[in-house]
Order: C-alpha cells, then structure tokens, then sequence
C-alpha cells in the first residue's frame, strides 16, 4: 500500500508529515511525503524559523514522481493543514494527476480550520477554499466536530445533530467521515472524548478517556492510521477501534513523559500492536 502524504514538516517535534508518515510506516505502508513547509517546529510556540513551499514547488516535486513513475500503483493522497490557496490548488492538483495514474486511489483529507474553543485560525481565502473545493473533492474527511460545522453550515452538538450533520457533509462530497474531538451533553459523563465513523449505511461511536493533554499532531496521527485502516480493511468498525487505541495510547504515554510533543517514537508499538481496548458502538439513527 502506498500513499501521498503532502503536509507540513517539522525538525522539533511532531505535527503534520513529521507525525503521520512514521505510524504509516510502523503499520507497513509506504510513504511518499511532500512538505509544504519546512519549519523548525509548530507554531504553537509562536515562534519559529523556515520556510515556506510554494504551490509551484508542490507542483515540480509530483511532477518529479510522476516521471518516475510513482503516481502508480498509489492507493491513497493524504493531506492536512493547506497554509495558502496555492498549496490547497497544488494539492487538488496532484490528487487529480494521481487519480489519472490510480483510479481507484482515495483523496484523504483533513480539512484543518480550527477548533470549538479558539475558531477558525486560518485565512479566510483558505477557509472558502477548504469549504467550496476541498471538501466536495475528497473521498474522506476527518474533520473534529467544529469544522464539520463549519464546513456544512451546521451546529453539531447532539449526536442527533452531529449526524444530520454528517449526512449533509456527505451530500457534498465525500463517501467517508470521520468526526473527531465529538462533545455532546447527553454522553455519560465529561471525562470522556468519543469519535464518529460512517462509511456506506454504517455510523459507528467510540468513547476514550479524556486525558489532560493538548498534543499537537495528534489529529495528524489519527487522519493518517483511520486513513490507512480503512483502506486496508474495508472495516469501519475495526478501523476506528485501530485508530483511537493507537492514538489514546500514544497521547497517554506522552502525558507520562511531562513533555510537550508527542512521544511518536516511544510509542511505536501501539501502531502495529493496539491493545484493541475500545470498542466501538453501532448507531442506527438515519444515515
């Protein structure tokens, strides 16, 4: 299995490319990563160093591949965090060149605007980007609750409504979703974060702890292994079950260490190995 993954790329830590290539690689897929930026380290720190791909740049790397015969045979084009409407063009792009090489190839995208507590942190061009020609271009989504809002005009809050939601982002576009970061009244209790799954007629939920961490990365993680799961199964449910005791227990070791970046080397065998210790739930509400 191989896959496209054009993201961000930092020396310092674990966001973007630097976060989800190494878990593909641990499960056994093959990465051919592209960096839209090459930055010391996440922004999160407000501060850093490096530079800036063009969409141009993008453009001349894939085309590099393409001469070599690499758009072949590739499964899945995997992208988070578009800085710019020339690098979301470039993307679109290369998911339209590869598809030309791998009809059957899956557009994976996370669509990265931002989150419930702080909004949208991304320039309006790419917001209407991501929104009008993005998403309606994707395969699958892994949006967290807030950009599924966002991106379908709606206010998911219950699962009733987040499902609705669902549906409507569906209707614009991609066959998959998944719904990460999902808060709602009417679950058990707050210690709790869940994620959403639906592909085809089957919507499934699972429940983790919530642990008291903010890990940058964390979602690249998660797009990437969900991605990769699925693609290889076929089976949503053991997909999110993969995907969330990978990650739970990727953000729980990195809690132990007292450090601010992910533990992505340390806890490598989570990725091969999960401990399966979440089950996921059918829903049966609608889809």
């Amino acid at each position: 299995m191989r896959v496209l993954s054009i993201q961000s790329s930092v020396s310092y830590g674990h966001v973007g490319n630097s976060a989800a290539v190494f878990p593909l690689q641990r499960i056994g897929i093959e990465v051919m990563p592209i960096s839209t930026v090459c930055f010391s380290n996440h922004t999160g720190y407000g501060s850093w160093r490096g530079p800036h791909l063009s969409g141009d740049d993008i453009r001349e790397i894939v085309t590099g591949i393409e001469e070599r015969g690499g758009l072949a045979d590739v499964d899945a084009v995997l992208s988070g965090y578009q800085g710019g409407d020339d690098i979301g063009d470039a993307i679109l792009d290369a998911v339209t060149r590869v598809k030309q090489h791998s009809p059957n190839a899956v557009y994976s995208c996370d669509p990265v605007l931002g989150n419930a507590k702080s909004g949208c942190h991304v320039a309006p061009e790419v917001q209407s980007l991501i929104r009008d020609r993005v998403v309606p271009e994707a395969d699958l989504v892994t949006p967290n609750q807030f950009e599924l809002g966002f991106v379908t005009g709606t206010s998911p809050d219950t699962l009733e409504s987040t499902l609705d939601s669902i549906s409507r982002m569906r209707e614009i576009g991609p066959r998959s979703v998944l719904v990460t970061s999902v808060e709602r009244p009417e679950r058990a209790h707050d210690n709790v974060m869940e994620m959403i799954s639906v592909t085809g007629d089957e919507a499934w939920i699972v429940e983790t702890p919530r642990l008291p961490i903010k890990a940058n990365g964390s979602g690249d993680v998660t797009a990437a292994l969900f991605t990769a799961h699925l693609l290889r199964s076929g089976d949503p449910k053991e997909s999110l079950a993969r995907t969330a005791s990978s990650v739970f227990a990727l953000l729980e070791q990195t809690l132990a260490s007292g450090r601010r970046e992910l533990q992505l080397i340390e806890a490598q065998t989570a990725y091969a190995h999960p401990s399966m210790q979440f089950e996921p739930k059918l829903l049966t509400s609608h889809i």
